[in-house]
C-alpha cells in the first residue's frame, strides 16, 4: 500500500507539469558592441552598471571571455549553432545561413526538450525561418531608414515611442508574466545597443532621462593613441572601416568625450532595464529558478591605435563581458579559463539537462574540460574591400595573427610581458621559433574546423 501510495504520488506530480518545472528557467541577454571593460564589476570607475555588477558578484564571473569572430553576424550565428565561422560559414553578405546547422540550434534543442521558448530583439542572422523558430520571437534592430534619434526611436509601447532598449525590456516582462506555468522558460534577449547608430551624425542615442549621466565627467584618453600605434598598421587598415568609424566618433576630443558618454550611457540604460525584468521575476514568485547569462556579441574600439569598430584581432575587438548567475549555485566566483561565444549553446543545454549535439565545438562553462583550453581560434572571414579579413591562435601567453589575403604580415605578441599589445615580435630573430610554432598551430586549427564543415553536412 506505501509503495502505491509513492507511485501514485510520483504520477500525479509529472502530471502536473512539476517534472518540467524542477528545470531552471533560463534567460540570456546580449548585448550589441558591450566590451570586456565596459563593466563596473570589471574595473572600470566610471561606467555605472549596478545590475551587471550585481549579477557578477552573486555568480560567476569569466575573466577570459572571448569571441571567436569579432562581427556580430558571425559571432550571433556562432552563438546559435556553437561552431566556428569557418565550420558554419555564415558573415554578411551569404544569404540565409545553411538549415542543418540551424537544424541543431540551441532554439531548436531547448523546443525539443520541452522548454518555453523566446526571442526579442536584434536576431543579427539572415534566416528565413525565424518565426517558426521560438514560441515567441520578435526580430527587430536599429532602422537604418532614419538618420537621427529616430533610428533607436521607432517602436511604441501604448501611445509612446520608447527607446529600443525599453522596449526590448519590456517584451521580456510581458514574455515572463504570461509564460505557461508548466514549463520552463528559455528566453533570448538581444538589445541593440550600445551599437552606435551608423548614418546618424551624433552616433548614439539614448533616453532622455540618462541625459546628465556622466555629463560632469572627463573621460580619459584612450590608450595607445599616439600616432606611432595608427602608422605600425599595415595601409589596408589605416584606409579601412576601423579608420572610418574613427573619423565618425573620436578624431577630435569633443567628439571623443560625446561618443564614449553616449556609449555608457546606453549600457547603463540596459543595465536599469535588467533590474526591472529582474524585480518580475521576483513578483513571480520565479527568481530562485532563473539562470541569467549575460555576454557582449564582440568587443570594441574606444579610440586606441585611432581605430573604431571591432573585427581586428586584438583583445579590444575579441574580449567581452560574460557572467552566469545561477541562484541555486554559490556565487562569488571569478573563473580564469578561456570562456568562449561558442561555449554559449552548450552552457543552455547543460543547464537544461540536455546533451548537445556531437558536432558542436563549444563546452558547456560548468563544464570541468573548460580549464584544461589552452588556446583557441580567432577569425574574421567576411571578404569585403573596407575591413581586411585576419585569423588569429591566443594561448593563456601568446598571440599570433596574419591577414588572410596577406599572410605575410604577421603579428605576434608575448601577452605576459606586454597585455596591450604593443611590440610585435613577429620580426625579431629570438622569436622565430615560437613565430614559426604559432603559425603551424594556426593552421592546423584552421584545417580541423574546415574539416569539420564537411563532416557537419
Amino acid at each position: 500500500m506505501k509503495k502505491l501510495f509513492i507511485l501514485t504520488l510520483f504520477f500525479l506530480v509529472l502530471g502536473k507539469g512539476y517534472g518540467q518545472n524542477s528545470r531552471p528557467n533560463i534567460i540570456f541577454i546580449l548585448t550589441d558592441d558591450q566590451r570586456w571593460d565596459a563593466l563596473g564589476f570589471a574595473g572600470n570607475p566610471i561606467i555605472q552598471t549596478p545590475e551587471m555588477d550585481r549579477l557578477a558578484s552573486e555568480g560567476t564571473y569569466f575573466e577570459n571571455a572571448f569571441v571567436t569572430t569579432p562581427i556580430c553576424a558571425a559571432s550571433r550565428a556562432s552563438i546559435l549553432t556553437g561552431l566556428y565561422e569557418r565550420t558554419h560559414g555564415y558573415t554578411f553578405g551569404q544569404g540565409d545561413i545553411k538549415q542543418p546547422y540551424m537544424d541543431q540550434s540551441y532554439p531548436v534543442k531547448l523546443r525539443e526538450s520541452g522548454y518555453y521558448t523566446g526571442f526579442f530583439g536584434k536576431f543579427g542572422v539572415n534566416y528565413s525561418g525565424f518565426q517558426g523558430l521560438f514560441d515567441e520571437g520578435d526580430d527587430y534592430d536599429r532602422n537604418g531608414n532614419f538618420k537621427d534619434r529616430r533610428g533607436y526611436f521607432f517602436k511604441t509601447l501604448g501611445k509612446d515611442t520608447v527607446h529600443l532598449t525599453r522596449y526590448t525590456s519590456q517584451q521580456a516582462i510581458d514574455f515572463i508574466e504570461n509564460a505557461p506555468e508548466n514549463k520552463p522558460f528559455m528566453l533570448s534577449l538581444s538589445f541593440s545597443a550600445p551599437h552606435a547608430h551608423d548614418p546618424a551624425e551624433l552616433q548614439y542615442f539614448w533616453s532622455p532621462e540618462y541625459d546628465q549621466l556622466y555629463e560632469d565627467v572627463t573621460i580619459p584618453e584612450p590608450l595607445m593613441n599616439e600616432d606611432r600605434y595608427f602608422l605600425e598598421q599595415p595601409e589596408y587598415v589605416r584606409t579601412g572601416e576601423n579608420r572610418t568609424r574613427w573619423h565618425w566618433r573620436y578624431d577630435n576630443p569633443e567628439k571623443y568625450q560625446h561618443s564614449v558618454k553616449g556609449y555608457y550611457r546606453m549600457i547603463t540604460e540596459i543595465d536599469t532595464e535588467i533590474g526591472k525584468i529582474r524585480k518580475t521575476l521576483e513578483a513571480k514568485g520565479l527568481a530562485e529558478n532563473t539562470v541569467i547569462i549575460l555576454m557582449g556579441d564582440n568587443g570594441y574600439f574606444l579610440g586606441e591605435r585611432q581605430l573604431a569598430g571591432k573585427w581586428l584581432m586584438y583583445d579590444n575587438s575579441l574580449r567581452v563581458p560574460l557572467i552566469v548567475f545561477d541562484p541555486r549555485e554559490k556565487g562569488g566566483k571569478r573563473n580564469q579559463s578561456f570562456a568562449l561565444n561558442i561555449d554559449i549553446p552548450a552552457t543552455l543545454l547543460d543547464l537544461a539537462g540536455v546533451s548537445a549535439p556531437s558536432s558542436w565545438q563549444g563546452l558547456s562553462l560548468n563544464s570541468k574540460d573548460l580549464e584544461k583550453r589552452k588556446e583557441f581560434l580567432t577569425e574574421h572571414l567576411w571578404q569585403t574591400p573596407i575591413i581586411a579579413p585576419s585569423e588569429a591562435i591566443r594561448t593563456e601567453r601568446w598571440k599570433y595573427f596574419r591577414y588572410v589575403n596577406d599572410p605575410g604580415r604577421e603579428e605576434l605578441y608575448d601577452l605576459k610581458s606586454d597585455p596591450l599589445e604593443k611590440n610585435n615580435l613577429a620580426g625579431n630573430p629570438e622569436y622565430r621559433k615560437k613565430l614559426d610554432e604559432l603559425r603551424a598551430k594556426l593552421k592546423d586549427l584552421a584545417f580541423q574546423y574546415q574539416k569539420g564543415k564537411v563532416e557537419s553536412k
